[in-house]
């Protein structure tokens, strides 16, 4: 949904409430693993540091979708559960105009103790492209150094994102590129509260 000025935190609401229902917009869950033909695979991935403390403060930062916390972009309802069903509205500020984006968790891996955790969520109807975006944090046990990983599969599918689709692909890097500074900025934090 594209809007001329920035919704009501009501309106957020009830726009996330409408999407509840709605079905994800794609087919199968777990295409990142192997992009169908027509679709784009973007990757990034940041160290973020070495060690056990470091990871813990990366599998913090990303179950509170502090990956998310950019100047232009913002997830709600803030520090949603990272389970499979959970809905999520991505609210974004571009070119002007603002818009809404509904996604659901479909599924997430790891553990809130090992060495990896991650999650993928996929767009549902009410999102302006079509596709399924898995984000991660694990650590190498070898090295020690931990990583915070996008790798997003998709396409356009409103028809302002086709008309415009070289800023489309524009916006997906400068997500990629702002979501991974943004996990390091949290780290930074992070480890300057506890020294």
């Amino acid at each position: 949904m594209f809007l001329r000025r920035r919704p009501s935190a009501a309106e957020i609401e009830m726009f996330r409430s409408r999407c509840s229902d709605s079905r994800l917009s794609y087919r199968p869950v777990g295409m990142t693993a192997n992009p169908p033909r027509g679709f784009h695979l973007d990757q990034a991935s940041i160290v973020l540091g070495h060690g056990a403390s470091i990871l813990e403060r990366a599998r913090s930062g990303l179950e509170a979708w502090r990956h998310f916390d950019l100047a232009w972009l913002e997830i709600f309802p803030k520090g949603a559960p990272l389970e499979p069903g959970t809905d999520v509205v991505v609210l974004a500020r571009h070119f002007g105009f603002w818009s809404l984006n509904a996604c659901r968790v479909v599924y997430r891996f790891g553990s809130a103790t090992g060495s990896q955790l991650g999650y993928a969520y996929g767009t549902l109807r009410e999102h302006a492209a079509t596709g399924e975006e898995v984000f991660k944090v694990s650590m190498d046990d070898a090295s020690g150094e931990v990583l915070y990983e996008i790798r997003a599969v998709s396409r356009p599918r409103a028809a302002l994102a086709w008309i415009g689709y070289p800023l489309t692909r524009a916006l997906q890097a400068r997500f990629r590129r702002d979501s991974t500074a943004a996990m390091r900025r949290w780290i930074e934090k992070e480890r300057s509260a506890h020294e």
